[in-house]
């Protein structure tokens, strides 16, 4: 009756996941992507992209050294971003790469060009060249990701103003940057481009950068960007962004003006929405393109009820991680497939700053705000071996967790290897499990897994003084 089973429009995190889930139990699957290269802004102007001038920073800056031999490292003054990125290449074509023969090895169908709705059942491709065409699908994955956001207030028509997508194509590092917006990606690209030698103002318009964070990580990590020559901004509102004889100035709303070289907008991202005919299915996206969804990700207003939509499309918490998640869990409700059946309600946050923050579970302020009688445990890295050996003595790992049976509840680390850190705590919140369990365990050594087990003692040693009271 329909040329596909499974339609997926975007082959970011969600749609390849998605996709490739369907085609694994049998579907008929077919993938629609407008760009030339598959893998959507995670892959290409993202995350990946990020990640790898990060590491191209921690590694030219000698930041994760300076600590331990003292050195000093200056980078040329005529260095372009795409000079520094020389891993960018191979890293993103590897996992392009692996994309498409991932989609191929599942007999999925690779579709180019954009994709807009002529009903609930039927899509029109129209490719970059040659005649638009028409293909129908039992049930169809929007999965379009997103872009980030350009308020009208903000000149992106200046060519030393920048979205987090064109700063990676900089012919220099500047020597001064404002950043709008202290939020991950704010703080993430202050904290490469500050480690490269650039002096950076952060504006954010609330009364602290990453509200989500435990608070003593929050101040742990806003001191370490003003170490390293971050200044840092709050309370404050960018009013209006000009030419000041011929300096590129924005004004404050007390007044302030900051004169910079270079401005990056970070102000969160949009949905890419336009264009898809979403208004021929019944569906309105909000004032950012965003959609709304169901707990199984059908698309809230779609007629036929068969339409689904995953990723940063949908919005909040727009990570990877989980938009994989979503994609397979959509494959699988579409079809009643009872494989995965939900996306957990726990999930790692991943802050590429320096230094790296991975949290996951509640906070102190959460836990305060549910009313949970907690305990906390804290491991510092200069008390660790390995966090000596490799020259972070200013890491912090700290576990929450209630106080009646000491299951765990909430995992915050800052330092190197955060993100990787984490997961041994979250495996342990998956299976309900308490502090106990990292006392119980054996651990490598040298590791830095280790502060989980002295963080656990810490805890122990915290609860008992309560009891002593």
């Amino acid at each position: 009756m329909y040329d596909y089973d499974w339609l997926v429009l975007g082959s970011g995190p969600s749609g390849e996941k998605g996709a490739v889930q369907a085609a694994w139990f049998g579907k008929r699957v077919a993938l629609v992507e407008r760009q030339r290269e598959v893998g959507g802004a995670c892959v290409n102007t993202g995350t990946l992209p990020s990640k790898t001038l990060r590491e191209t920073a921690l590694y030219l800056s000698g930041w994760r050294k300076r600590e331990m031999y003292g050195m000093a490292c200056q980078l040329r003054q005529d260095v372009s971003v795409p000079e520094l990125m020389c891993r960018q290449e191979p890293v993103v074509g590897h996992e392009q790469g692996r994309i498409q023969q991932n989609l191929a090895r599942h007999k999925v169908d690779l579709l180019s060009g954009e994709a807009r709705f002529v009903d609930e059942h039927t899509v029109e491709i129209v490719p970059d060249d040659g005649a638009p065409r028409r293909v129908t699908a039992d049930a169809i994955l929007v999965a379009v990701g997103s872009s980030p956001f350009r308020p009208a207030f903000v000149p992106f028509e200046d060519p030393d103003v920048n979205d987090s997508d064109s700063i990676l194509r900089l012919d220099r590092i500047p020597k001064e940057m404002a950043i709008l917006g202290g939020g991950v990606i704010g703080c993430e690209y202050a904290s490469i481009f500050a480690a490269l030698g650039t002096r950076c103002t952060i504006v954010e318009g609330r009364g602290e950068i990453l509200g989500f964070l435990d608070g003593e990580v929050n101040r742990l990590l806003t001191s370490e960007l003003r170490e390293l020559g971050c200044e840092i901004l709050l309370d404050r509102h960018v009013t209006e962004v000009s030419r000041d004889q011929g300096a590129l100035t924005c004004l404050l709303d007390d007044g302030r003006r900051i004169r910079c070289e270079r401005l990056l907008f970070a102000g969160g991202r949009a949905g890419n929405t336009c264009g898809l005919g979403l208004e021929r299915i019944g569906v309105e996206p909000d004032a950012r393109g965003l959609l709304k969804v169901s707990e199984h990700f059908q698309l809230a207003g779609a007629r036929g009820g068969r339409i689904y939509a995953a990723g940063d499309v949908i919005g909040f918490p727009a990570l990877a991680s989980v938009a994989m998640e979503q994609g397979r869990v959509a494959a699988c409700h579409a079809f009643g497939i009872q494989y995965k059946t939900k996306v957990s309600s726990q999930f790692p946050y991943g802050l590429y700053t320096i230094p790296e923050v991975s949290m996951i579970g509640e906070t102190e302020e959460s836990a305060k705000k549910k009313g949970i009688d907690y305990e906390v445990g804290r491991a510092l890295y200069r008390d660790n071996a390995r966090g000596q050996i490799c020259g972070d003595t200013s890491g912090l790992l700290k576990l929450v967790f209630q106080a009646a049976d000491k299951r765990l509840i909430g995992v915050h680390v800052i330092g190197d290897r955060a993100t990787e850190l984490v997961h041994t705590g979250a495996q342990v919140m998956h299976f309900s499990g308490t502090i106990d369990d990292f006392i119980d365990q054996i651990f490598n050594f040298p590791t830095l897994s280790n502060l989980f087990k002295y963080a656990a003692y810490d805890g122990l040693g915290r609860l008992a003084r309560r009891s002593s009271l």
